[in-house]
């Protein structure tokens, strides 16, 4: 092999070792949820790598990390949480990497939290930010500031264009849902839900939230024949059109309860604790809010 080639060959085994060592230095923002996650991707666009551990369709409350996934919040350049107490299976392990010094923030801490007023769960804070938009700008806020901050290495410039380019689609997506809820008849402006979900939204745009099947901010609670006689009485005493359930969560509970009722009640399912798998009307943040807006107009009309 003469020299020329020999050159040319180190010269390209220094380029591959070198990308190698730029691949495994470049950080990783590890996200736990994927309404959070979507709206960190579009925040970071390309100035990070971005993993979301939350599945479409999953549902916050209970999904639980592998063993791998467990052991990458270790090496997280940021973990970047719902908080309020979402992710009930999740936050002992975040909890324990922030205790190794791995950085980490829970949006919903700084978004102004609402407070359950009622059910299981009254005067704990509601971890639903995300059905406010208005909200959703501050967790942009948020999520910018920490980034730029705490990840190494970040082109800031670009984040702060995304960032930017993102709130403004947000702004469109409230002024755009205020509209739309605002052509609900004032009398027909009522909420049952399969579990408490959309207080946010309720308190955004005017609506008013009549009781939820399970009466509890978590999926995880189950109602007493009591809770069900009770939210009967409260739909009879409303005349409540419809009853939103999430796209991700059986029906079983929330047709139980309307035949229990005597009245005819439509179940309208919802993107209300997930994004949906690519492809669906629920696919994206943005996509996600527009077509719950639609379907909760239209059921309540």
């Amino acid at each position: 092999m003469n020299r020329r080639c020999l050159a040319g060959l180190l010269a390209l085994v220094i380029a591959v070792l070198t990308a190698c060592s730029t691949a495994r230095s470049t950080p990783e923002i590890i996200v736990t949820t994927n309404i959070v996650g979507d709206v960190v991707r579009n925040v970071v666009g390309d100035a990070a790598p971005v993993r979301v551990l939350m599945k479409p369709n999953a549902d916050p409350h209970s999904f639980a990390l592998s063993a791998q996934e467990a052991a990458a919040l270790s090496t997280a350049s940021l973990i970047v949480s719902n908080g309020l107490g979402l992710e009930e299976g999740v936050e002992r392990h975040v909890q324990t990497a922030a205790h190794d010094g791995v950085p980490t923030v829970a949006v919903g801490d700084h978004v102004d939290p609402i407070r359950y007023t009622g059910g299981d769960d009254a005067g704990a804070p509601d971890p639903h930010f995300w059905t406010d938009p208005r909200r959703m700008i501050t967790a942009v806020d948020v999520i910018e500031r920490t980034v730029n901050s705490e990840v190494e290495g970040i082109d800031s410039a670009a984040v702060a264009r995304n960032a930017e380019r993102y709130r403004e689609q947000l702004r469109a997506l409230d002024a755009s849902m205020s509209l739309q809820f605002g052509e609900i008849p004032p009398g027909r402006r009522k909420l049952v839900t399969n579990h408490h979900v959309l207080g946010y939204l309720a308190d955004r745009f005017g609506l008013e939230v009549v009781g939820a099947v399970v009466p509890s901010g978590t999926t995880l609670a189950a109602p007493s024949s009591s809770d069900l006689q009770s939210l009967v009485t409260a739909i009879e005493s409303a005349g409540v059109p419809a009853i939103f359930v999430d796209s991700s969560q059986p029906e079983r509970l929330a047709r139980v309860l309307a035949e229990q009722s005597g009245i005819r009640v439509r179940i309208v399912a919802l993107y209300s604790e997930s994004l949906g798998p690519p492809g669906t009307p629920g696919a994206t943040y943005l996509d996600m809010m527009r077509a719950n807006t639609v379907a909760i107009v239209n059921g309540l009309r």
